[in-house]
C-alpha cells in the first residue's frame, strides 16, 4: 500500500462569522479572525491519495492528473479570492479550515475513484487541519 501526496498553495481572504450569532457572540466566539473586512492566509493544501501500485504503470494514479484535477477544481476557484463572497461551493458555511477542507473533499473524492486518502489544510506554518473524509471513524 502507498501514499502519495501532492501540494497545492494559494492565497485566499475570509471571515470567521456566523450569521445565526449576535455580532456579540461572533466577536466572542471567533476573535479577530471576526474583522467585519477579513483577513488573509497562505494556505498549503496536501492532498494524498492512498492504494496499491498498478502492475502495469507502477503507480497508484498519475499524479500529473491529481495535479490538473487540483488546478481545477480547488486552485482556479479560490487562489486570490475572499472565500465567503467568491466561491460558490462554500456559501452558507463558516470559513473555518475545518468546513473550507471538508468542502474541497466533496469537490475532488468523486474524481479520484475511491484513492482519496487524507487531506491536510494549512492555515499557518503553525496551523492545520487534517480530514479523511466523511466515513472517517
Amino acid at each position: 500500500m502507498f501514499e502519495l501526496s501532492r501540494r497545492l498553495e494559494f492565497s485566499a481572504a475570509h471571515r470567521l462569522h456566523n450569521p445565526a450569532f449576535s455580532d456579540a457572540r461572533n466577536r466572542e466566539l471567533y476573535g479577530v479572525c471576526n474583522n467585519p473586512h477579513g483577513h488573509g492566509h497562505n494556505y498549503v493544501l496536501d492532498v494524498t491519495v492512498r492504494g496499491p501500485a498498478d502492475a502495469d504503470t507502477g503507480m497508484v494514479m498519475d499524479l500529473n492528473r491529481l495535479a490538473v484535477l487540483l488546478d481545477e477544481l480547488i486552485f482556479q476557484e479560490v487562489d486570490h479570492r475572499h472565500l465567503d463572497h467568491d466561491v460558490a461551493w462554500l456559501s452558507g458555511r463558516v470559513s473555518t479550515a475545518e468546513n473550507v477542507v471538508a468542502a474541497m473533499w466533496e469537490r475532488i473524492a468523486p474524481r479520484l475513484d475511491g484513492l482519496l486518502y487524507r487531506m491536510r489544510l494549512w492555515e499557518s506554518r503553525h496551523n492545520f487541519v487534517d480530514y479523511l473524509g466523511p466515513d472517517a471513524s
